[in-house]
């Protein structure tokens, strides 16, 4: 089955995942100057920009996977749910979930170790940025599942069946996290980093068959030219 899925929804990573594939860029402001930067920053998808993007995809009979983290972590490393932090945004998507024209899967709670999510001065913060590496203790893989579900399932009031691990990072905790949750999928481009462990209950997708995924930033640079370009380009793949 051919999907598109779409990551980093009310992610603050969007802010603070501030890198350069150069090493020696990697320093002060020059990660952040185009042409060095890798990621960040770029801001959230708009109120018009999501009735844009929801409009091709209804135009192209697709139904896409829109991976939302559950809250966004501030400086202070307070954390805001995704419908208060960004409410216009949570309202659309929310319509669209009620016509069943998308899927809403949980992309983390915080899509990075809350704490050491801000920019370093001389070095990457990039791994800092993915939420559920296996030296983790159980505590937060488990509460974070947890919290992300409560969030998202309370505000958009149906079951989240779908998991994706931010970074396609997760472990053996994480599925024990998400056994005696409502979800059924876990969608990655690697299985548990730390276990070959059969999953009970729970289907692993790869995410590198038979899938478009991207993020919000792909969006926010090249908009909905290029959103088509790449339907129509799949389409025919």
């Amino acid at each position: 089955m051919k999907y598109f899925r779409i990551d980093d929804i009310g992610a603050s990573t969007k802010q603070f995942e501030q890198y350069s594939y150069y090493k020696w860029a990697n320093f002060w402001f020059f990660k952040k100057l185009p042409y060095l930067k890798a990621w960040g920053p770029y801001q959230e998808l708009t109120q018009k920009e999501w009735e844009n993007i929801l409009n091709i995809f209804n135009q192209n009979d697709i139904k896409p996977i829109i991976a939302i983290t559950a809250t966004w972590v501030e400086k202070d490393s307070s954390l805001t749910p995704f419908p208060k932090k960004f409410p216009e945004a949570a309202t659309i998507l929310k319509e669209a979930l009620q016509k069943n024209k998308i899927i809403i899967a949980n992309h983390g709670l915080t899509h990075c170790i809350v704490g050491k999510h801000l920019p370093l001065f001389r070095h990457s913060n990039r791994y800092f940025h993915r939420e559920f590496w296996p030296d983790l203790p159980q505590e937060i893989h488990t509460t974070h599942i947890i919290e992300s579900q409560k969030i998202l399932e309370n505000y958009f009031e149906k079951p989240i069946t779908t998991f994706v691990p931010p970074g396609n990072v997760w472990s053996i905790k994480t599925y024990q996290a998400i056994k005696n949750t409502s979800i059924k999928k876990v969608i990655s481009g690697k299985y548990m980093l730390d276990s070959k462990e059969k999953m009970d209950g729970i289907e692993f997708i790869n995410d590198y068959q038979k899938k478009f995924s991207f993020h919000d930033r792909e969006l926010k640079l090249f908009g909905p030219k290029w959103l088509n370009q790449k339907i129509k380009s799949f389409k025919n793949g």
